[in-house]
């Protein structure tokens, strides 16, 4: 005989507990993703008996969780600002505290048309984030892997918003006459012997989109230096960066002559994103 809905949760969630410390919620969601039901039938529904067919699907994604694949990769989705995005393994899995960035871009005093860009944009989460927000925006956002931008562009759809153009870029290399009011990133900022990078959901997502050089500075400064030439006057950089890298952050922007810094806060109460003014 199969397992009901609550006899499924429980199951898996002794199953899991001994390689992720939300083994509960990850049944859950695992469960949701195979009954395509919202979080709700779990309660309306405990008594529900599963068919073999969804007895097998659930077993194989938990044995996937249990051998330590991120949820988001089993089921395809990650919910970022409220938006539902396919994910897969060429980029990185939106983090919550991305977040923080989107919330305080959206705080600027920015023409309301502005013109935006986001660097290494992968599956579109803050581009996405930001149009849904600012339909006046014109948003250009670059990656420069091909199945990144070809993710962001299926989310994009789905979505429907058409105010994000998406475009294969190294950095800036495809936005080279073009300025903007705003550029915001979230580049890869861990250094290379970071102990992270062996455990936890980072260890299938690409490194390319992690790791980078000068103990993890190197997009960053590179992004800091090189946005000045696509900056309006006036116009403000957003960068997401390691709890640990604020001060080195803030000195880069104030040496290249930025004004205006402020480094924010993640829920977590770590320094998550620093943002300044390019004075023009």
């Amino acid at each position: 005989m199969t397992d009901t809905v609550e006899s499924a949760i429980k199951r898996a969630t002794l199953l899991l507990q001994s390689s992720t410390d939300s083994a509960k919620l990850d049944a859950q969601v695992l469960l949701l993703d195979v009954l395509q039901k919202p979080h709700s039938y779990l309660f309306s529904w405990p008594e529900k008996q599963l068919s073999a067919a969804q007895q097998q699907q659930f077993d194989e994604h938990c044995q996937r969780r249990l051998n330590g694949e991120p949820v988001a990769h089993i089921t395809g989705l990650r919910e970022f600002w409220s938006l539902p995005l396919q994910v897969n393994s060429s980029t990185l899995i939106p983090r919550p505290d991305t977040e923080t960035l989107v919330e305080h871009a959206l705080g600027l005093a920015l023409p309301a048309t502005a013109k935006v860009l986001d660097l290494g944009t992968g599956t579109g989460a803050i581009a996405l984030a930001l149009a849904s927000e600012m339909p006046n925006w014109q948003i250009t956002a670059v990656d420069r892997v091909a199945d990144a931008v070809a993710l962001a562009n299926t989310n994009k759809q789905r979505l429907g918003f058409t105010n994000v153009n998406f475009v294969q870029s190294d950095w800036f290399s495809e936005v080279a006459t073009q300025q903007f009011d705003l550029i915001v990133s979230n580049p890869p900022y861990i250094e290379h012997d970071d102990i992270h990078l062996s455990q936890g959901d980072v260890r299938f997502e690409p490194l390319s989109a992690l790791v980078a050089d000068d103990d993890g500075m190197a997009d960053i400064k590179y992004i800091i230096s090189q946005a000045r030439d696509f900056l309006t006057p006036n116009g403000m950089l957003l960068i997401e960066h390691g709890y640990q890298q604020s001060t080195k952050v803030h000195s880069f922007f104030a040496e290249m002559a930025y004004t205006n810094i402020l480094t924010v806060k993640d829920l977590a109460n770590n320094d998550r994103v620093t943002l300044a003014q390019w004075p023009g």
